[in-house]
């Protein structure tokens, strides 16, 4: 079943880094032994297509396709899932040496277009397409930690209220934007995730 997405209001957003193999090899880091987790802001929030602002000052913008997790009415419990967009300016990422600037600026995390809560997610393809060219192709079974995992870990730290949001990582093939141009995530049962990138007015 199909639900629609825009009244979800997370409390947060609960991301993991480095949590597909390839992604691992790609950035030339170990493969974690707990999961690498990290926050965005419900203000980085926005929705199909909508547009991602290139911030002044950043000089490397890249696109992260993600399967997420939506928590439900009853905290801790799983409604569905979504496609998400874990905007980063890498540049900056780099220079902070942590992740929280370089990831929460608004419009960096694009969701939708819909919450999906009839499919397994232990193995569905993950792919990215820049300009409709194909940029990352991965499936969830590449997962370090698979969304079990992650929950019973997450909510060990924190409580997932309604409406919260998990996302699980992105594999290889991340890479820049740049105005003008349109990013889609595309996830296997659930749907496509299109929004173009615009300057900073």
């Amino acid at each position: 079943m199909k639900l629609p997405i825009r009244p979800v209001k997370p409390t947060k957003i609960i991301c993991v880094g480095t949590n597909y193999r390839d992604h691992a090899k790609e950035l030339d880091m170990k493969i974690p032994e707990e999961p690498l987790i990290f926050l965005k802001p419900p203000s980085s929030l926005i929705y199909d297509s909508q547009e991602i602002i290139y911030p002044r000052g950043v000089e490397r913008l890249d696109y992260e396709a993600e399967l997420a997790v939506v928590i439900g009415d009853v905290p801790g419990h799983i409604l569905g899932y979504t496609c998400l967009n874990d905007v980063t300016a890498r540049d900056l990422q780099k220079k902070d040496g942590q992740w929280t600037r370089s990831k929460s600026f608004d419009t960096f995390c694009p969701v939708g277009p819909v919450i999906e809560t009839d499919i397994d997610p232990a193995d569905i393809k993950v792919e990215s397409y820049l300009n409709g060219v194909l940029k990352q192709s991965s499936s969830t079974r590449n997962l370090i930690f698979g969304v079990p995992a992650l929950l019973s870990f997450i909510s060990g730290i924190m409580t997932l209220m309604p409406g919260d949001i998990i996302s699980t990582g992105t594999p290889y093939g991340v890479g820049p934007m740049q105005p003008g141009d349109e990013i889609e995530v595309r996830i296997e049962g659930v749907g496509s995730l299109k929004n173009k990138v615009v300057k900073a007015g």
